[in-house]
């Protein structure tokens, strides 16, 4: 008798976004971006903003007690955090944090970043870590972003992110779970454009000019625009489709076969484009027009309201995809449902 498979699976899947609200005519007048253009070109008709008193930490510790429901935090083995790197405070571990505030007291900890497409890869480094531990039964992953803080409005080299959105998401995965298993990833990765985006004024390279810093060098900025989309766009469309179509063959279902696509935040024209090259339509994805980008959040939110909307079902073979500044393109399959 052939010895069964062992699967790690989602469990559950948990979000939370905080109250504020930037609107399309918010952001359009921030910009001095006409606002239909901001709602149809952009693609955001709102995205959340936290309050103050709300941290990249105490939003990751509300999206994982939604992901947990009756789940009992003290039978959690690990908690991982992937979000954003703008957390409470400089050289802070938002991963025992979260550990704290939701009581996972038998839990490690650990982070990985990996900038926007750290949630996706992070389901391939951590389906890899149960399957060789047995004694990693219950994993928690915390994705949270309060990156609307970083953005100058003013800024019009920025304008790609003026689409970031504050809020978390958070993963429940099983061990020897046959139910919304994780496959497999690919990636691509192009480090020519990791020092493109940043916030230049923190940071080791400029630790004895920072008081000085301008007060620009503050928020999310990128250096000289002109000269990365002339590097990038050529080839961004390209790596999405290329990573997408390796993790759908890796996972066994193949690039013709996919059911839902559950990619970051990005122009409408840019995800229409990508569902077309797989013969997808809007209906096998969720648009996230009402939450933008909350950084590496998005593909597990997209999973989420996929399926509370009907549009991921059991059965469906989705493919998350991801891109991250630095560049990282990422994808990972999973089977959706109960797997038979």
């Amino acid at each position: 008798m052939a010895e069964k498979q062992i699967n790690v699976g989602i469990r559950s899947i948990g979000c939370y976004v905080p109250q504020g609200i930037r609107d399309s005519a918010w952001i359009g007048a921030a910009s001095g971006i006409p606002e239909p253009v901001i709602r149809e070109k952009f693609g955001i008709r709102q995205v959340h903003k936290a309050g103050p008193e709300e941290t990249v930490s105490s939003m990751g510790a509300e999206a994982a007690r939604r992901c947990l429901g009756d789940f009992n935090p003290r039978d959690l083995d690990l908690v991982v955090y992937c979000g954003s790197e703008y957390k409470d405070y400089y050289l802070f571990n938002c991963a025992a944090r979260v550990q704290y505030e939701i009581g996972a007291v038998n839990a490690a900890v650990f982070e990985i970043h990996n900038l926007c497409s750290a949630g996706v890869w992070s389901l391939k480094v951590l389906k890899s870590m149960m399957l060789q531990d047995p004694e990693l039964k219950h994993v928690l992953l915390v994705s949270s972003s309060k990156e609307g803080d970083l953005i100058n409005y003013r800024d019009s080299d920025s304008r790609f992110m003026f689409n970031f959105g504050d809020g978390a998401a958070a993963a429940l995965l099983e061990r020897d779970l046959d139910e919304n298993v994780i496959l497999e990833s690919a990636m691509i990765a192009d480090g020519q454009f990791a020092a493109d985006v940043s916030v230049p004024g923190i940071g080791c390279r400029n630790f004895e000019g920072f008081r000085n810093m301008p007060w620009e060098d503050h928020f999310l900025r990128v250096l000289d625009v002109a000269n990365m989309k002339e590097r990038l766009d050529p080839i961004t469309l390209g790596n999405f489709v290329s990573v997408i179509a390796k993790a759908a063959d890796r996972s066994g279902f193949g690039r013709a076969h996919i059911d839902y696509l559950a990619p970051i935040f990005m122009k409408k024209s840019i995800l229409l484009h990508l569902l077309d090259q797989f013969g997808l339509a809007e209906e096998n994805t969720f648009v996230l027009e009402e939450y933008g980008h909350c950084q590496s959040a998005d593909c597990f939110i997209s999973l989420l309201e996929g399926a509370r909307c009907g549009k991921l079902k059991a059965g469906d073979r989705a493919v998350l995809v991801s891109a991250g500044t630095g560049y990282t393109w990422a994808a990972t399959g999973v089977q959706w449902g109960p797997v038979k």
